[in-house]
């Protein structure tokens, strides 16, 4: 059995997978009742394992969460310790994997302190706290408290700021979020579409300018967002994926964007105007 001590060595992942089925049980129960001790570096060593222990087998993601570790786990994420709160949040996102963990990490407490961690953490703790926004945004009924919570400002500065995985974490989220009405209009105010415009016009690698360009589409279908979408210089963007891009895909989603602009609305006409403007791209969409 693993026994939690101040001086204890860093965890090794091969001890951990070691520990029999028998030990399991205990050895969560100790980390659980270590994560409200007083010492920062017994609360950190407890986070570590509990990460571990929730990184590959559904059963032990199961038997924690029914242990009270994520309640236990949730203060973690505003530690002023860097390295605790990494744990902290990663060990969460290892559990959310599991649907049965999903609802006891979903709370508004929990949320809030994802998104807290979005906004203060690490690097890796930013982009792990992005992905459990996203595991949390797989159930649908989840989506609206998650953008009311405030998440989508912060997840658009991981997109501007971040690391390319940060970038590709916050990017997924977002376009999850972004299948409710409410959380287009979040992100369009957030000041998503300058970066979107950005990713589609850059060298960023296919995949980054697909995804990007599926979130603009989502977003072409509101007003504030076709509006956002011409003010940044969207559609010489994606005039420009149709003539230059080497991805059929990505042609098929700036059709499809440029589609949206373009239907009937306040601007509908301007917008058609400045697609005939480019100069190429004129018959599918007049």
């Amino acid at each position: 059995m693993l026994f939690l001590q101040k001086s204890i060595p860093p965890v090794s992942f091969s001890l951990i997978e070691s520990i029999s089925p028998e030990d399991l049980q205990p050895t969560v129960k100790i980390c659980v009742d270590s994560l409200s001790s007083s010492s920062v570096a017994v609360k950190r060593l407890a986070a570590a394992k509990l990460r571990l222990l929730a990184k590959n087998r559904s059963d032990n993601r199961a038997l924690i969460g029914e242990s009270g570790a994520i309640p236990a786990l949730i203060p973690l994420l505003r530690c002023t310790d860097p390295w605790t709160q990494e744990h902290a949040v990663t060990a969460l996102l290892n559990l959310s994997l599991l649907n049965d963990n999903k609802p006891l990490i979903a709370n508004t407490e929990a949320v809030k302190s994802l998104i807290y961690v979005v906004k203060t953490g690490t690097e890796v703790s930013k982009q792990n706290a992005a992905c459990a926004l996203l595991s949390l945004a797989l159930v649908d009924e989840n989506k609206a408290s998650i953008g009311a919570c405030g998440a989508i400002p912060p997840l658009v500065s991981l997109l501007i700021n971040g690391s390319n995985r940060g970038k590709k974490d916050a990017l997924t989220t977002l376009y999850k979020l972004c299948s409710m009405k409410a959380n287009k209009k979040r992100a369009v105010s957030a000041g998503v579409v300058k970066p979107l415009v950005e990713l589609v016009a850059g060298e960023t690698g296919v995949g980054m300018a697909e995804k990007a360009m599926v979130v603009l589409s989502s977003l072409a279908a509101i007003e504030e967002g076709k509006t956002a979408i011409v003010e940044e210089g969207g559609i010489m963007a994606l005039v420009e994926v149709i003539e230059d891009g080497t991805s059929v895909k990505g042609k098929e989603f700036a059709v499809v964007t440029l589609l949206q602009v373009c239907e009937e609305g306040v601007y509908s006409g301007r917008n058609r105007g400045l697609l005939v403007g480019e100069g190429t791209v004129t018959g599918p969409f007049l």
